[in-house]
């Protein structure tokens, strides 16, 4: 999708007939892979497919994996995927971008600096896997596992099902279209991030604190100031309020 200082996509692109792509064709109309169309969505070109039994188009779409394999591969050894992929760009950049190409007779360095400014910028937009919403059901612990991590939600919405959604360096979870949890994204794996305010126990203590500000709040001297006369707080054992808790 563009050089290595540049990302970008063209407006069509063409694919080979694989079921990962399109699962058919019925009267004229193309069935695609629905989470292909929605990668083709999410960056913003049109899929195009080979013609059925047309060996010409077909053999476009594998030449370039025929001469990664026939000339970047052959006598190269690898020690990681990162080792890989460092030796694939300095081949890009010093071999492949600046040969003689088969079909434009031109580098595809100067091909590609020609026609950039027709392409689709994609930086700053978030990868696919990140902007696309992921269901979950909230487990017993009121925890949601996202990229091997868990994170909590509402104890009410246990056996819930959530949608997250990746939104820059946090995750948002939505239950009915609203939002109920917002998380930093873990680093690692098998981490936890909850917030206590999730938990069972915040009812109580929320009780708690509402009945401590309304019996600050209300005394003679405050009446008068407020140019009211408030009715005398009952006064009650928070006990009760453990007890309303483990009713709900």
């Amino acid at each position: 999708m563009g050089s290595s200082t540049s990302v970008a996509v063209t407006r069509e692109i063409l694919y080979d007939r694989m079921r990962t792509v399109i699962q058919g064709e019925r009267d004229g109309a193309k069935r695609w892979n629905s989470t292909f169309q929605a990668f083709a969505q999410h960056w913003g070109f049109e899929p195009r497919v080979c013609r059925p039994y047309r060996a010409q188009t077909k053999g476009k779409v594998e030449s370039g994996v025929k001469y990664v394999k026939g000339n970047f591969l052959p006598g190269r050894v690898f020690r990681d995927l990162e080792d890989f992929n460092e030796q694939l760009c300095a081949w890009q950049a010093e071999v492949a971008d600046r040969r003689i190409h088969g079909t434009t007779h031109e580098p595809p360095i100067e091909r590609f600096a020609r026609e950039a400014g027709a392409l689709t910028p994609l930086a700053g937009r978030a990868g696919f896997l990140a902007a696309m919403p992921r269901l979950r059901v909230v487990a017993s612990d009121w925890l949601v596992s996202i990229d091997a991590n868990r994170y909590s939600v509402p104890w009410r919405l246990i056996g819930a099902t959530v949608e997250v959604l990746r939104l820059g360096a946090h995750w948002q979870i939505r239950h009915r279209g609203a939002v109920v949890a917002e998380h930093a994204v873990l680093p690692g794996r098998h981490a936890l991030s909850v917030n206590p305010e999730h938990g069972p126990g915040a009812l109580a203590r929320n009780a708690r604190t509402r009945y401590a500000e309304t019996a600050n709040l209300v005394s003679p001297d405050s009446s008068e100031v407020l140019g009211a006369r408030f009715n005398p707080v009952e006064q009650r054992d928070l006990a009760i309020y453990e007890q309303i808790l483990e009713l709900t």
